[in-house]
């Protein structure tokens, strides 16, 4: 997932703040439930124990309660930013177009390389942005890029989106990948499938992780060169990837479980050092969340708790983990 955020502008003629998200299933507040086609037995994100520690129940949202993006909304003084599919929603102060599974790069790319589950269940960066003309408000919030690991071809196509964005006004976040070496899903699935081996200081899959900072670093060029050419916009770039792969090294300093806080699912099955069994994932009937979420950062082999959202979200308001702070930008 590469989150490329469009921040909150202020619509002079309302003084009303408004923003708009665009991204996968790091940022999606629903979307996937809405046009979800298959059985909805198969979706388990709406299953319990999604959404139990700040709604109660499921909402869409990948994780056990909000989003960094929710954070975000909060501290700006904007209502969660509903689902752009939703019916009867206002959209007054901004949607959200995010959709789990989304990527930066287009179904083209996919046929041609014959991945079909990227053709069947894609809804790409240009598909979103096709929705948002629609709706054509002042603002855009996304992250995009996570599902497929080819840095310079999703680079391009997310600086692609963040031109366009410029051009609608406002200010434009834009975040890099996470650590996804650091996931257990990836640490039970690629293990023994990529050759650098694990970094000793934190676990993680070494290979992984430079495919992420490789990514991260071509982005941030790309963006500083964005900057530049476009006088009078504001691009931030927000780093996912130092907070995370912070967690792996020090969980303890973060307010998490130092023994298995970091690399192991709290929602999941499997035990040993991860968790995760993709048979028997989170929202299956009888698998069960860890008692504290708080005290984990991956939620279900995947995405991240609330708890760990919230610290990313307050680092790139507040800083050290957007440049400039989204704050000070408001």
């Amino acid at each position: 997932m590469i989150p490329c955020q469009r921040q909150p502008a202020y619509d002079m003629l309302t003084g009303i703040l408004i923003d708009h998200v665009f991204g996968d299933s790091y940022t999606d507040t629903g979307n996937i439930a809405i046009i979800w086609s298959a059985p909805a037995s198969d979706l388990l994100i709406t299953k319990p124990p999604y959404g139990m520690t700040f709604f109660g129940h499921p909402t869409g949202r990948i994780s056990d309660g909000r989003l960094a993006i929710d954070f975000i909304a909060e501290a700006l003084g904007l209502p969660f930013l509903p689902p752009s599919q939703a019916a009867n929603q206002s959209f007054l102060q901004g949607a959200n177009f995010a959709v789990a599974g989304g990527t930066a790069l287009d179904r083209t790319f996919f046929l041609k390389n014959g991945d079909q589950f990227f053709v069947s269940y894609n809804v790409s960066l240009s598909d979103q942005l096709g929705w948002f003309d629609a709706m054509k408000p002042r603002l855009c919030n996304s992250t995009q890029g996570g599902n497929e690991f080819r840095p310079d071809q999703s680079k391009s196509s997310v600086v692609v989106c963040v031109q366009k964005l410029i051009k609608e006004g406002g200010t434009v976040v834009v975040s890099g990948m996470p650590p996804f070496g650091c996931t257990p899903a990836n640490l039970v699935f690629l293990a023994n499938q990529t050759g650098g081996g694990v970094e000793p200081e934190t676990g993680c899959l070494k290979d992984l992780n430079l495919i992420s900072k490789d990514h991260n670093a071509q982005l941030r060029r790309a963006l500083m060169q964005l900057s530049g050419r476009y006088s009078g916009v504001r691009v931030i770039y927000a780093d996912l990837y130092t907070p995370t792969i912070n967690f792996a090294l020090t969980p303890k300093r973060y307010g998490f479980n130092g023994t298995d806080g970091a690399l192991r699912s709290c929602c999941g099955t499997g035990g040993g050092r991860y968790n995760f069994n993709a048979s028997a994932a989170c929202g299956t009937p009888g698998v069960r969340a860890c008692a504290n979420p708080s005290a984990y950062v991956n939620w279900d082999g995947v995405h991240l708790t609330e708890a760990a959202n919230h610290y990313i979200a307050d680092g790139w308001l507040k800083g050290p983990y957007a440049h400039p702070p989204i704050l000070s930008t408001v």
